[in-house]
């Protein structure tokens, strides 16, 4: 058979099947866990107002300067799909005028994203996110909550085996401008074995710099200062105080002085639960405390900590694919009993019971189909069968047969 012309666009795939079981059952999943720790699900446009990501990524930042699917519309605005969903949370919590009262607000999300990057495993220019913001929070308290939720989340998945949990602390702004000038006086020293990348964001980021990826900016990392000789008072307990709730929440973790997030609203926590059985696309999750982030959406001071998880990755870490629900197949023999099965499909339909029913064929053609739907069990009602108010019951995977009355069905099969 030949080939369609038209195919996904780049970068992007369909869900079906097996797939989109896999994806249904790690969000399902986040769902549920996350309403157990009061997280409450909002829902925020696809496309926003290119400032909102603007603003909270950075104008330089990768995300921004190459990978937004920016465009004007046709009423000359500007605006975007978005790359990442917490910026679009902070935007509906000020525009909403939800700032002032009943703090903190725990949100939910889980939808598509948009990058145009490079697409490769578990990386897709339309991928999907679920994640968990806290805002209107400052205590540690609130960090480890958050954190231990996602951690709760893959373990719920089946996981967890081979994922670590790596933390670190941005401090406060005051320690982030020791570990600023630190910094800068490091690479200074080495300033033509950094990468063209790395030496533009010395004097305007150099927070980024630890986090490059190119190899000879990670061969000057390595022997670079971190901020915990820098870290102020205020900010030492905070984080010592985040390690002890985890503790607490039997959160088991390692540090990594080496974990950044480069703007000026990240502060304190930062996170990531990393694995290697997803090769060099090791983050599964990742986050951290962004107190300023509000503030540059128009807000009001907001302290507030999150996290997203792609769900493309989760998805390739799950054992095994969650099974379909098996139908059970209602099969009318001959013109009088279409009615009656009907009304029987219906019936276990709203008692909860997947059910279906084949529009032809004759009993042979429908028994075959209910086999191709793995089907585990057959209601057949025949002429003799409608008199008595009856039906046959039969189970597909063990071949026995009763005869059943037709008011009995749901719970003889619920």
């Amino acid at each position: 058979m030949a080939k369609p012309d038209l195919q996904p666009a780049r970068g992007t795939h369909d869900l079906i099947g097996e797939e989109f079981r896999r994806h249904h059952h790690v969000v399902d999943t986040a769902r549920r866990i996350s309403s157990l720790y009061g997280f409450e699900e909002w829902a925020t446009p696809i496309f926003e107002d290119t400032r909102v990501f603007s603003r909270s990524l950075g104008e330089t930042s990768d995300v921004v300067s190459k990978e937004m699917y920016t465009f004007t519309d046709r009423g000359g605005e500007s605006v975007t799909l978005r790359p990442e969903g917490t910026a679009g949370a902070c935007r509906a919590l000020v525009t909403n005028g939800l700032t002032q009262a009943n703090l903190p607000r725990k949100v939910f999300y889980a939808g598509p994203m948009f990058r145009y990057e490079r697409p490769q495993k578990g990386r897709y220019r339309q991928f999907h996110q679920i994640g968990a913001e806290v805002m209107g929070a400052a205590e540690p308290l609130s960090d480890a909550e958050v954190i231990a939720c996602g951690w709760h989340i893959q373990q719920a998945l089946g996981i967890t085996e081979g994922t670590v949990l790596e933390i670190n602390t941005l401090g406060d702004a005051e320690s982030r401008d020791a570990y600023r000038a630190a910094l800068v006086a490091y690479f200074q020293a080495s300033v033509d074995k950094l990468s063209d990348e790395s030496r533009g964001r010395l004097e305007k980021n150099p927070l980024r710099i630890v986090d490059s990826k190119d190899p000879g900016d990670r061969a000057l990392v390595a022997d670079a200062p971190t901020i915990h000789a820098h870290l102020t008072v205020h900010a030492a307990r905070h984080y010592a105080e985040v390690k002890r709730a985890l503790e607490r929440f039997g959160v088991p973790f390692r540090e990594n002085p080496r974990i950044v997030r480069g703007l000026d609203y990240y502060s304190h926590t930062a996170f990531e639960f990393v694995t290697g059985r997803l090769g060099a696309q090791g983050t599964v999750m990742g986050g951290g405390r962004y107190d300023g982030l509000v503030e540059e959406m128009g807000g009001p001071a907001t302290p507030s900590v999150g996290w997203a998880a792609g769900v493309e990755r989760l998805s390739m870490l799950l054992e095994a694919t969650p099974a379909a629900p098996r139908p059970v197949a209602v099969i009318p023999v001959g013109e009088a009993a279409e009615g009656a099965a009907l009304d029987a499909v219906q019936a276990l339909r709203r008692a909860g019971i997947t059910a279906e029913i084949a529009y032809k064929g004759n009993l042979k053609r429908r028994m075959e189909r209910a086999n191709r739907l793995n089907a585990r069990a057959a209601v057949i009602i025949g002429d003799q069968e409608l008199a008595e108010g009856l039906a046959q019951l039969r189970d597909l995977d063990s071949g026995t047969q009763d005869r059943v009355p037709l008011a009995e069905l749901a719970a003889r099969l619920g």
